[in-house]
């Protein structure tokens, strides 16, 4: 079966109507990610309710991490300029917010259930994750998560989120599972720590989570290590110290290259009386800021790269991973098949062998029992018990295969993980043991020319999108021209 549900079709129905009108560079991926999903469908990959396309966050996603009073709700309220999250010295929200456009001009706050259930948000489904590593903590996700609404031309085309205060020494199990789901997912990481508490020893742990953990990572570019409330140091003889104390509490984690910025909000400064060094301090914010804030900016290009990069992936995974992966487990199947054919009908022409020569049913090398005459003169009862051994010799035959096909299944359960492939290993091996495929079929179920060439077509759209952005972001000829091309490329995605 390669169709699509009629409820994942609605969410992508509804996810092309909302980039057409918010980012319709991105609508015809949609229907490359259709392509994709029915080739993995008919290799059973892929549950007819799902989509490879609700498995990537369509929106760019910037993640506000940081300590307990970093000042993560007043740096988000100063970039959004209006005045959205609540703020504090102490923890005044223990939820992790996900922040999006909304053209109502009053912000709203939604229950995390509007986030568990809808694909397009980054924890879609997210009650799962956090069951299964705290029973019963599903059923609360309101408890963990909300979605709020904001009118603020700063979110249009992205997606905001505000992490609770962190610390590891005492953070639950399903918090951090939180925090590393959205590390995973988001494009742009920022990091926040407090000047005002410059003792980094004293929350080791933080920092093993939120610097150790991430630098090794292949994205670990998207990370931006920021000390903020730097204005509470300019009372300090030396506070040029505060900031070196965390350099070298980053470098003892490794963090030994890349930016490290400071700053401050300007709507909620302290007073500085020296005017030397209140212009010193603002040249340094406001440069950092515009820095950060740029990059900020960036994650739109990026996003857009990404999902086609994962498209093209995804389809050279199920190619060059996936089918080998089925391959190689079905010429083992049959193997395992053949064998234990051979052992099972082996000991059954023992058994018989060795109870018809206790009966006497042997004279030398013939076999003549009292029966055979009879048994022999009468159709019926002979073709009948043909019918019957050759059912048994069938029901056997499926006993073997379905036993050592467990096996295999319980062995790819975790191998899709394990070779990054975006899909269902086991379930795709299962739709191979069905009782009408022989064992001797080589390709796996759903894979063949059709498959390959869709496949084909699917990685050549990638590239045609790929240059239908660059067209748009870049232009290395200079040529004055490119304008009116741009223009161009970005109606045909719109056709």
């Amino acid at each position: 079966m390669s169709s699509a549900g009629k409820l994942i079709e609605g969410r992508l129905k509804h996810l092309e109507s909302h980039l057409e009108r918010e980012n319709p560079v991105l609508l015809k991926t949609v229907q490359s990610f259709r392509k994709l999903d029915r080739v993995a469908r008919s290799m059973g990959l892929l549950d007819p309710e799902d989509s490879y396309a609700t498995q990537i966050p369509w929106w760019p996603l910037i993640s506000v991490l940081g300590t307990f009073s970093a000042g993560k709700s007043t740096f988000i309220n100063h970039y959004l300029g209006f005045k959205l999250q609540r703020t504090g010295n102490q923890a005044v929200d223990d939820r992790f917010s996900v922040i999006c456009y909304s053209r109502e001009n009053n912000a709203h706050s939604l229950p995390g259930v509007a986030l568990d259930s809808d694909p397009r948000f980054p924890f879609y489904q997210m009650s799962d994750e956090i069951e299964h590593v705290a029973k019963g903590e599903g059923r609360r996700i309101d408890a963990y998560l909300q979605l709020k609404t904001c009118p603020s031309e700063q979110l249009r085309g992205k997606i905001l989120i505000d992490s609770p205060g962190f610390d590891a020494d005492a953070q639950r199990t399903s918090t951090l599972r939180i925090t590393d789901h959205i590390i995973g997912l988001s494009d742009l990481v920022l990091v926040l720590f407090d000047a005002r508490h410059p003792e980094p020893g004293a929350m080791k742990d933080t920092l093993d989570h939120l610097v150790s953990n991430t630098i090794n990572r292949p994205d670990s570019g998207k990370f931006l290590y920021i000390l903020n409330q730097i204005d509470a140091t300019a009372r300090e003889d030396n506070p040029e110290e505060v900031v070196a104390a965390w350099q070298r509490a980053m470098g003892d984690r490794g963090l030994t290259a890349g930016r490290f910025f400071t700053i401050y909000s300007p709507d909620q400064a302290l007073p500085i009386n020296d005017e030397a060094l209140k212009e010193r301090f603002e040249r340094k914010r406001d440069a950092d800021l515009e820095e950060i804030h740029s990059r900020m900016k960036e994650v739109e290009v990026e996003r857009a790269y990404r999902i086609v990069g994962a498209l093209e992936k995804t389809a050279r995974d199920i190619e060059e991973k996936a089918v080998p992966e089925l391959s190689t487990s079905l010429q083992l199947w049959k193997k395992r098949v053949i064998w234990g054919d051979g052992i099972v009908f082996g000991l059954v022409f023992l058994l018989l062998l060795y109870f018809s020569s206790e009966l006497g049913y042997w004279q030398g090398f013939s076999f003549a029992p009292p029966w055979l005459e009879s048994f022999t003169s009468s159709a019926w009862l002979l073709y009948g018990t043909l019918a019957v051994v050759v059912l048994v010799a069938y029901a056997l035959h499926h006993l073997v295969r379905s036993i050592t096909a467990k096996g295999i299944i319980r062995k790819l359960s975790g191998r899709a993980g394990a070779l990054g492939i975006k899909g269902d290993l086991a379930r795709a091996f299962k739709r191979n043991t069905r009782p009408w495929r022989t064992i001797f079929n080589k390709k796996p179920a759903g894979w063949g020319h059709f498959a390959r060439k869709r496949l084909y077509q699917v990685t050549q759209d990638a590239d045609g999108y790929i240059q239908i952005l660059n067209d748009r972001f870049t232009n290395p000829s200079g040529d004055p021209e490119t304008t009116e091309q741009q223009a161009k490329a970005i109606d045909v995605t719109k056709s």
